[in-house]
């Protein structure tokens, strides 16, 4: 009677041990097509958008600022990983990576770097805001050139250190006979051992650190445009264009990179076997997919950013448009004068030829 209680004992947690590691279905295949379609539209219009921003940056904008400073170093951040996509692309259609290792561990840490880059980068542009309206005196001494570049020279520090070990834990292994993985075979012993980790660090450090100095510097900027002396030194005008700022500056940064952030702590705690259960892994796995491709597409909108966040950019834009409406209007009335004074010239050279006719006659 002992014996049979033994193995009916030893059953029960045989079945219970293969119940908590059973192996749930994965539902995420439609991922292909979405990557494929989503990469190859934001390659396209971020490539654009983002070599016309390093051109009016560097080549158009002759008065540089603190500002444009930021956003110079977000275009770079967003050029190095929109290079990266058309191999993405690749890999996702054909599902195989022939370029090697350290090409696909490289592509996975530009992924990383542009990600929380943007973020720190425009949470840097967010906090100079707030002391140039909050405190426009006292912030004179900080708010250079100077410490701009060592403040962004920190951000490229943190960012790579973080993503460059992260993107190197990833191995090419082989899918089957097929070819081979990347970008989405981190391994559980990986996530449990070192990435879980890394999840806690980057969402402190690089999401919601910066998401309440985001949040608590728009909020202070709004409070002090409320005060009447600030609407009285500044103008109704330009207290519509810093809320104009604010709005677009906080949409972008929620909308990009909160549904990815938030599901990456979930996808974590998946993969760690902390949450179990086949129906949330499922729709851990079937969110992921589309966050990740909202958070990409922070390279199509951070242009945006440029444009309603430096008057700078935008008064150059004017300024140009100006003076190629002036250079028209130049030409057009240079060119009537000269068609003016041919046509004088003209009518006056036949009236003395016929004058000469008749005097002959």
């Amino acid at each position: 009677m002992h014996n049979a209680t033994l193995v009916m004992e030893n059953a029960s947690l045989n079945s219970n041990n293969t119940q908590q590691y059973e192996v749930c279905p994965k539902n995420d295949e439609f991922k292909y097509t979405l990557y494929s379609s989503v990469f190859s539209v934001v390659f396209v219009v971020g490539l654009i958008t983002n070599v016309a921003a390093i051109y009016i940056f560097l080549c158009s904008l002759k008065l540089r600022n603190e500002t444009t400073t930021y956003m110079i170093n977000l275009v770079f951040s967003d050029l190095l990983f929109v290079f990266t996509l058309p191999l993405r692309v690749f890999y996702f259609l054909r599902q195989n990576w022939p370029f090697g290792s350290v090409l696909c561990k490289l592509s996975v840490s530009l992924f990383y770097t542009n990600m929380y880059g943007s973020i720190l980068f425009l949470t840097c542009i967010s906090v100079d805001r707030f002391l140039a309206i909050v405190h426009p005196f006292r912030s004179r001494t900080l708010r250079t050139k100077r410490n701009a570049k060592i403040v962004c020279a920190g951000v490229w520090v943190l960012v790579l250190s973080g993503s460059l070990p992260t993107g190197f834990l990833l191995e090419t292994t082989a899918r089957d006979s097929s070819g081979k993985f990347c970008f989405e075979n981190f391994s559980s012993k990986q996530w449990k051992t070192h990435l879980s980790k890394v999840v806690i660090f980057i969402e402190t450090v690089g999401f919601l650190i910066p998401l309440l100095l985001n949040v608590c510097c728009s909020v202070m900027v709004l409070q002090t445009l409320r005060r009447p002396h600030a609407i009285s030194r500044g103008g109704k005008l330009n207290k519509t264009k810093i809320l104009r700022m604010i709005a677009v500056h906080l949409c972008i940064f929620c909308f990009c990179f909160i549904p990815y952030n938030v599901n990456l702590v979930f996808y974590s705690l998946v993969r760690t076997k902390i949450l179990k259960g086949c129906y949330v892994e499922s729709v851990v796995r079937t969110i992921y997919p589309i966050a990740l491709c909202i958070a990409v597409s922070n390279c199509c909108f951070d242009p945006i950013v440029y444009y309603f966040t430096s008057e700078t950019i935008q008064n150059s834009i004017k300024r140009k448009s100006q003076q190629n409406r002036a250079y028209n209007t130049k030409f057009s009335e240079a060119l009537q004068s000269e068609t003016s004074s041919n046509l004088h010239y003209s009518l006056r050279s036949l009236k003395t030829k016929m004058f000469h006719n008749e005097s002959s006659v």
